[in-house]
């Protein structure tokens, strides 16, 4: 058990109302896939599109192509048989990059007061594209139409669950009105990339559990990042996905990895 006085320190007086349910083993991690990068600013959406399309992420023809999915989660992978997608929705003002992002209400069965995109289950049919673009405008009242689909991200596969869930990147013209479902959505906000790259605004962990973990080191411990935001802290799949696109646009090889590249909410 890691002691309270020995664990790392995790953005030193910031508060956030969400819990998060920490394991009793928790070590510091490395540090951001971009430390060596100097110039983190002016992340504009033509270079977002651009550092996209040379990571051959933009979207073709087919919804979905044929996307590698990574595990993690714990126990037997089991088939997916149920799918997500959630809406990477992007603007630029001032030469910078937004990226829209909720909060999840309170009185949720699951995930309760997480930071996440605007997202939620397929229905029977759908594209990932269709399904993200359905979820944004139902729980943050974002107009389909001004939505223009531009990438994807690595899907997340929660195998415990039979479930995956697929990033969809999307660009509109300028801020969007936001008109929030309250039975789902406690609140919406966006934060710029530049902001989420500054010095101090990530964190990565080392934890380990009890129970197995598929991607854990042989040590048992996996990897495990945060995002500081305004009044907020974003982790889990969340920042598993924002590492990914961060990366990309920065030119950088996505980290805090290890051997299948899991990791667990």
């Amino acid at each position: 058990m890691t002691p309270p006085e020995a664990r790392p320190p995790r953005f030193e007086g910031h508060r956030y109302p969400q819990v998060i349910p920490e394991p009793e083993e928790i070590l510091a991690g490395g540090p951001p896939p971009w430390d060596s990068v100097a110039n983190r600013t002016n992340l504009t959406l033509e270079l977002v599109t651009s550092r996209l399309r040379d990571a051959h992420r933009l979207l073709g023809s087919d919804d979905p192509p044929d996307w590698p999915i990574e595990l993690v989660a714990d126990d037997v992978p089991a088939p997916v048989v149920q799918r997500s997608a959630v809406l990477v929705a992007l603007f630029e003002e001032e030469g910078e990059s937004h990226v829209i992002l909720t909060r999840r209400s309170f009185t949720m069965r699951a995930h309760r007061g997480e930071i996440s995109f605007p997202g939620g289950r397929s229905h029977d049919g759908e594209t990932p594209t269709e399904t993200a673009l359905r979820e944004a405008h139902e729980e943050i009242g974002l107009d389909p139409s001004t939505v223009t689909p531009v990438a994807w991200l690595t899907p997340i596969a929660t195998f415990a669950t039979g479930s995956a869930v697929f990033p969809i990147v999307g660009t509109l013209l300028e801020r969007p009105t936001y008109v929030i479902q309250p039975s789902e959505v406690d609140r919406a906000f966006s934060v710029t990339l530049s902001d989420l790259v500054v010095e101090g605004a990530f964190v990565e962990e080392r934890w380990r559990r009890p129970e197995p973990r598929v991607g854990a080191d042989a040590e048992g411990y996996f990897p495990l990042q945060f995002f500081r935001v305004p009044e907020d802290v974003i982790w889990g799949a969340t920042a598993r996905v924002l590492n990914e696109l961060l990366s990309v646009v920065l030119g950088v090889a996505r980290g805090g990895l290890s051997g299948s590249g899991a990791q667990s909410r």
